[in-house]
């Protein structure tokens, strides 16, 4: 599989071209979408437009930036200007956003190439893409499974050498879990490293946008790019984007990492041996391994699907059909908004926004929303602790490998445990990271999961090319 640091390099030094990359991405889309579904929409003559700019700016001897002439999928709740844009629901069905993300800005000005947009669960509401509207995402490696979800499109598109790199969004662990269960990496960056902007919102204090490659450097490069501050979102940090490419190959010597229990207790035997081999790899790279028991993440998921749905009750609320995508007629406008989120909203959203509306109805507030932010802060204290023993923190990505299409669709509790080990991080808005390690059942990969304190990323990514280089992927 081609990186993204090779196709840079290549497309820059001359031995290939922008174009040459496009048309052999393009041709891969077309060979492999109708059986796996993981674009809803290809952007063929923009992007033949933007790689052929790239070309031309070498031609002119330019700077065209570290993703020369990288193809790259978007996860379809990113704004891209007059590219339609869904969340993978027919309520925003035909919607063109008249501006970009600042994240697409970013891609565009270091030289990549925005292919298309990628299927994702509805507004990113899932474990599995299984709750997209146009249907469910096939995970590459074996297509009568699942990828993953929230951004299972992204993560596929790598998976399938689509593309090299994607750009998905984890509210929960939306990055983190499909890149476990596609044999990627994929990395949530600390709150406020990059831009939200252009998102569309699911839960504000959680959302936030981040990489998939196959490779830790390459995602190390994406984050570099799509990182740093911006006046148009209010929760982004107020500094430069982190240098990360130049710490990949740090290592691990001296470092104290934690093996937290609470992060694989409960998995299949494979993946808890998957763990404890990437211990093992990292002592002997140096580090010192120590054991430790952080109980209040066992309150986790209960806290985030109070949290989560709050939020999301309230950012949905103004998908009502008059001011922009899908409209139901009716006779009043009570009845034309009922009309409209009825027929627009999945089952998954609708259960997620009534739970939210409750928990945060007159009498209830307290005892639920109110006791969820206080878990929250239980969370986020118990991480500030842990980090003051250890500077990084391993543990599983997900209790097993990818499961079967439907069996887990029944059960919304079984389904939500999928994000289990990975909800945490997103409540204390630290930094973490998916990597393949091993493998498990039907020889599907095992993803494990290396957790840092706010802008840990540098350290983490070092670590994770230890554990890459171990595992025999390097």
């Amino acid at each position: 599989m081609k990186t993204a640091l090779s196709i840079a390099d290549n497309v820059r030094n001359g031995s290939s071209t922008a174009v040459a990359e496009l048309e052999q991405t393009l041709d891969t889309i077309a060979a492999r979408n109708d059986e796996l579904n993981v674009f809803l929409h290809v952007d063929h003559d923009g992007a033949r437009v933007m790689a052929e700019a790239v070309d031309a700016a070498i031609a002119r001897g330019e700077s065209v930036g570290p993703l020369a002439g990288v193809p790259i999928a978007i996860k379809d709740n990113l704004c891209q200007r007059g590219i339609p844009t869904t969340c993978s629901s027919k309520i925003l069905e035909g919607w063109r956003p008249p501006y970009n993300a600042t994240v697409i800005d970013r891609l565009v000005a270091a030289g990549a190439v925005p292919v298309g947009k990628t299927n994702l669960d509805e507004f990113a509401m899932g474990s599995s893409t299984e709750n997209s509207a146009y249907g469910p995402t096939r995970n590459p490696l074996d297509p009568s499974r699942v990828p993953g979800g929230s951004s299972g499109g992204s993560a596929a598109a790598v998976a399938a050498a689509m593309t090299s790199i994607s750009l998905g969004s984890d509210t929960g662990g939306s990055i983190r879990q499909p890149a476990a269960l596609c044999g990627i990496v994929g990395v949530k960056p600390t709150y406020g490293l990059v831009s939200r902007y252009g998102m569309i919102a699911f839960s504000s204090s959680l959302d936030q946008i981040g990489p998939f490659s196959s490779t830790v450097a390459d995602s190390a490069l994406l984050l570099e790019v799509i990182a740093g501050h911006d006046p148009l979102d209010s929760t982004s940090l107020p500094e430069s984007s982190p240098s990360l490419l130049a710490h990949v190959d740090d290592g691990v010597a001296g470092k104290r990492i934690g093996l937290v229990k609470e992060l694989y207790e409960g998995s299949s035997p494979a993946v808890v041996a998957a763990v404890m081999g990437a211990a093992e790899a990292l002592r002997e790279a140096g580090a010192t391994i120590v054991e430790l028991s952080i109980p209040e993440l066992r309150l986790g998921l209960s806290a985030y699907y109070l949290i989560a749905p709050a939020e999301a009750s309230s950012n949905l609320a103004r998908y009502d059909g008059v001011r922009f995508g899908r409209r139901v007629d009716g006779e009043d406008v009570t009845a034309m908004m009922e009309a409209t989120r009825t027929a627009g909203f999945g089952a998954e959203v609708k259960r997620r926004i009534m739970l939210g509306t409750y928990a945060l109805s007159a009498g209830y507030y307290d005892a639920y929303y109110g006791q969820a932010l206080k878990v929250r802060t239980l969370t986020i204290n118990a991480f500030a602790r842990a980090y003051q023993e250890v500077d990084i923190i391993l543990g599983a990505t997900t209790p097993d490998v990818a499961f079967a299409f439907g069996e887990k669709a029944a059960d919304p509790m079984a389904m939500y445990l999928n994000d289990v080990f990975t909800i945490p991080t997103n409540l204390a808005g630290d930094p973490a990271l998916s990597l393949p390690f091993g493998r498990g059942d039907h020889n599907l990969p095992i993803g494990v999961q290396l957790l840092g304190p706010g802008r840990s990323e540098a350290q983490l990514f070092a670590a994770a090319r230890t554990l890459e280089i171990a595992d025999g992927r390097a």
